[in-house]
Formats: structure tokens, C-alpha cells, sequence
């Protein structure tokens, strides 16, 4: 784990989209009035030739992107992730999934972790609304380095996609020089004790916890899954199998996200073994800060230790 600065993966967002943009000229990117928020605002400002402001109107900024796929651009929309996700869900299905077209959607400031805006703007839905969609591929970067890896996955990506990101800094635990595949997980750390999946930036919580866990004789597999859909049931049943016990951790109501796809993947595929997650038990958010607002929801590093501990015994 890379302790040396922290930063936030909507600002690997930004950054990602200009890398890729520098690269192809058929990119472009939508922005519901928030790219100084989402990150997308420095692509605006390199290339504001392709940089669209839709204005605080998301189903019609997603409309948008739909025909400017029909004619061979590359959208990205931009937005928060209760506004891409939530606001346009219905735009999204029959303008962009139901017609496949090759747009891109990122809904930033996910979670429980959006600042000071309040209860409203708590997105803990969107994996749930974008798993249902059919076809949907649905992608949640752990850190900044990975984030900037899969704006370029996306953008090769033939087909449309949402990713979500997230207002908090955290520390990098992954490297530019990763090899990520969409659909498969990445293995951050082997271990025979104990099978943490894990996804979004919880997953750099989740190693913190494993190294305290090695500090006292218990090894910890971490599974960070970018991708929730489609899902990555052999590597999760293969380690499963072997340490007999899963965890799993998710900024997402435990509904609709990581936590029931692991349960769903693994139905008859392993038996018999322990059980826990650390998810949000089906409330909406509040207002309040990372640091206050994780313990009363459950998703706090020493909470996340507990439960690792109490599977081990």
C-alpha cells in the first residue's frame, strides 16, 4: 500500500479521461454542471471543443449521449452518481441500454462519502439500478490509479458501461502498471486463513485491515472486485473453497450490490462455510463527514476487523 498521499478516484476520472483523450479524438464527455466535483472539469478545459455542458439536466444529458454514439463519438457522461444512476435510470434503459449504444456513464460522489450535501444525495442504490439493466457492465475502481486504468478499459470497451466513483481520498493500493481485466477480480493479497471480497474504495480499508491481521499470525486473501457485473464467480468459489470463509465489504446498501452477488455466486458452488459482511443495512445516508458517518453505518476499518476476526475463530 502506497502511503504517500491520498487522492480520490474521481480525480482518477479526470485524469483518465485525459489521457485517453489525448489519444483518441472521437472521445467525448458530458457534464451535468458539476466538473469541478466529478473531475471532469480539466478535460474541459484541455479540450472544451469536446467537453458539453448539459446543465442540470441529466436524462437529457444521457439522451444526448445517445445520439452522439448513433454518429460514432465515444460519450462520457458525467454526473453524480444519484443523478446518473438515479435521476436518469429510466433514460439510461431505453436510450442507451435498450438501443445499445456505446455510452459511457460515471456517477461520481457514491456512497455515503459525498460531503456535507445531506441524505438525498447518498447514493447506496446505483449498483443495484445499473446490475438490473440488461447488458449493463457495471465497474467500481478502488483508488486513483485504478480509475485512471479504467477510463481506458471503458473507452475500448465496445458497449455501454457505468462506473462509479467516489468524493473520498484514499491511499493507492493498486499501480499504473496493473494488469486489469473488466469481468475478472484482482487479487491483492493471498492468504489461508480468511477470503475478503471487496470493492470501491473499501478496498483500501480492507488491506489496511489485512496487514493488521498479519500482524497477528492471520492471512487474508483480498479480492478487489472493480467489476461487480458481470460477475467473477470461479476466482471468488476458488479461494472460498480453500479458506472457508468470506467476508464482504461494500459502500452499497447490502442489497443489489457485492454482498448478494457473492452469495448468488457461490449457490451450490461451495458449501458449508462462514459467513459476514460489512455493508449499509437498507437506511439512506445522512449528513456528516467520512470520519463520523462509518462508524454509525458499520463500515469503519475497526468494524471491518471484528468481523474478519470473528470468521477466523
Amino acid at each position: 500500500m502506497n502511503k504517500t498521499e491520498k487522492l480520490a478516484t474521481r480525480a482518477g476520472y479526470g485524469q483518465g479521461l485525459l489521457e485517453v483523450g489525448a489519444l483518441h479524438d472521437d472521445l467525448i464527455v458530458l457534464e451535468g454542471d458539476l466538473g469541478a466535483a466529478t473531475g471532469s472539469a480539466v478535460f474541459g478545459k484541455t479540450y472544451p471543443e469536446r467537453y458539453i455542458e448539459a446543465g442540470i439536466a441529466e436524462q437529457n444529458e444521457v439522451g444526448m449521449a445517445s445520439g452522439l454514439a448513433a454518429v460514432g463519438w465515444v460519450p462520457f457522461v458525467t454526473s453524480f452518481a444519484i443523478f446518473t444512476a438515479g435521476r436518469a435510470c429510466e433514460i439510461v434503459r431505453n436510450a442507451v441500454a435498450f438501443n445499445n449504444m456505446n455510452v459511457k456513464l460515471v456517477g461520481s460522489h457514491s456512497g455515503i462519502t459525498s460531503g456535507m450535501d445531506g441524505g438525498s444525495h447518498r447514493c447506496i442504490e446505483d449498483l443495484a439500478w445499473m446490475k438490473a439493466i440488461p447488458g449493463m457492465v457495471v465497474l467500481n475502481p478502488c483508488d486513483y490509479n485504478q480509475t485512471r486504468l479504467m477510463v481506458k478499459k471503458m473507452y475500448e470497451y465496445d458497449g455501454y458501461c457505468y462506473m462509479r466513483t467516489s468524493r473520498e481520498p484514499v491511499y493507492n493500493v493498486t499501480t499504473m502498471e496493473d494488469d486489469i481485466e473488466i469481468g475478472k477480480a484482482q487479487v491483492l493479497r493471498e492468504g489461508k486463513d480468511l477470503t475478503i471480497a471487496a470493492t470501491g474504495i473499501m478496498t483500501t480499508f480492507v488491506m489496511e485491515v489485512a496487514e493488521k491481521l498479519a500482524e497477528e499470525g492471520i492471512e487474508a486473501t483480498v479480492l478487489n472486485y472493480h467489476t461487480i457485473k458481470p460477475f467473477d464467480a470461479e476466482t471468488l468459489a476458488d479461494y472460498v473453497s480453500k479458506t472457508g470463509n468470506l467476508l464482504t465489504v461494500e459502500e452499497h446498501n447490502k442489497f443489489g450490490g457485492l454482498t448478494e452477488s457473492c452469495r448468488s455466486a457461490l449457490f451450490n458452488r461451495v458449501e458449508n462455510i462462514r459467513f459476514d459482511y460489512v455493508a449499509i443495512e437498507d437506511r439512506f445516508g445522512e449528513t456528516g463527514n467520512r470520519r463520523s458517518l462509518y462508524p454509525i453505518f458499520g463500515l469503519d476499518n475497526e468494524t471491518i476487523y471484528r468481523k474478519a476476526k470473528a470468521l477466523v475463530k
